[in-house]
């Protein structure tokens, strides 16, 4: 019998990058894999259902599945873990020096609903007591100017102003039009060092690994769905995309702790994956709900206060069973 063909829209990760180049198959799957950015994959596959099987943003995933119209089945796969401590950063002389500073200050961000504004916004609520609604939004273009709208699913109680085709975030945080920027996206100005900007959380791995360590939360950013056609006519598929994605990420989380020769061009990577051993343990980027489940019960909690889900979401009914 022969195998059966889907196509898989992904990134090109280490942990995905034998199953790109096929030297690890999926039981009974023909894969054709299609390389494109993470943004790009969810957009077509949420406009048209355009792959048989897709990375995908948790936050959006997480809000389709609370307003009960979701054609989709999602993997515990956790694709993309990032936390998000890093994402935030203010103006020199803005009055910002710790996070509750940020109350009633003026931010800036282009992806409102994104997974790591959901999860910034969502430490911000939990850790220092500031809600989306304490906050007066900014949304357009970070480096590069973009037409932008009101998203659709900020609560109504949140204040939204947008940006003109002609804006961008990074030059207003830099004139003062606004006092601190959340977002995934690296500004120009940082990266060029500019002094009058910083990040609010001046040592974010400190900070970090003292989230985890008190929540155990290691905040998931992407998933891999299927089609819920698909799913439903193939329910053994779920299964062998799991273990095919797990045995890849195995493959390279071992390669890394590798002494021979670097296996990225990091110099300090073994002691890097010694650090992540001890902090995270020795699977230090697990897949499977159960030890992903802080993360999970947090994000689909974040997803509902913040009002990008009508109902609040249980992790049960993400996954399809891998039993």
């Amino acid at each position: 019998m022969a195998d059966l063909p889907l196509s898989l829209a992904c990134w090109t990760y280490d942990r995905t990058r034998a199953l790109i180049d096929g030297s690890i198959k999926p039981d009974g799957i023909d894969l054709d894999v299609k390389v494109m950015r993470p943004r790009v994959a969810f957009e077509r596959m949420l406009a048209t259902g355009e792959f048989d099987v897709s990375e995908m943003s948790l936050a959006n995933f997480v809000a389709l599945k609370g307003h009960d119209r979701c054609p989709l089945v999602a993997i515990p796969v956790m694709l993309s873990k990032m936390f998000r401590h890093d994402c935030i950063y203010v103006r020199e002389g803005s009055g910002i020096a710790t996070p509750r500073d940020l109350r009633g200050k003026r931010v800036g961000t282009m992806r409102y609903a994104s997974t790591a504004l959901v999860f910034a916004r969502g430490q911000l609520q939990d850790e220092y007591g500031i809600h989306a609604r304490d906050l007066d939004w900014f949304i357009g273009g970070i480096n590069v100017p973009m037409r932008s709208t009101r998203p659709d699913n900020a609560a109504a109680d949140t204040c939204v102003t947008l940006l003109s085709e002609s804006q961008t975030l990074d030059a207003m945080l830099r004139d003062g039009k606004v006092d601190a920027l959340m977002t995934q996206d690296l500004p120009e100005s940082f990266v060029r060092g500019e002094p009058w900007i910083t990040r609010l959380f001046s040592d974010s791995k400190a900070a970090e690994i003292d989230y985890f360590t008190r929540t155990k939360i290691f905040p998931v950013m992407h998933i891999v769905v299927m089609r819920e056609d698909v799913h439903r006519a193939n329910p053994w598929v779920a299964k062998a995309l799991y273990t095919a994605f797990s045995r890849a990420k195995d493959a390279a989380l071992h390669g890394l702790y590798d002494t021979d020769a670097l296996h990225l061009s990091l110099p300090f990577l073994i002691q890097a994956v010694e650090e992540s051993v001890r902090t995270f343990g020795p699977d230090f980027f697990s897949y499977g709900l159960d030890a992903n489940r802080p993360a999970i019960d947090a994000i689909c909690r974040y997803v509902f206060e913040q009002g990008l889900s009508k109902r609040l979401v249980s992790p049960h009914e993400l996954f399809a069973a891998i039993d």
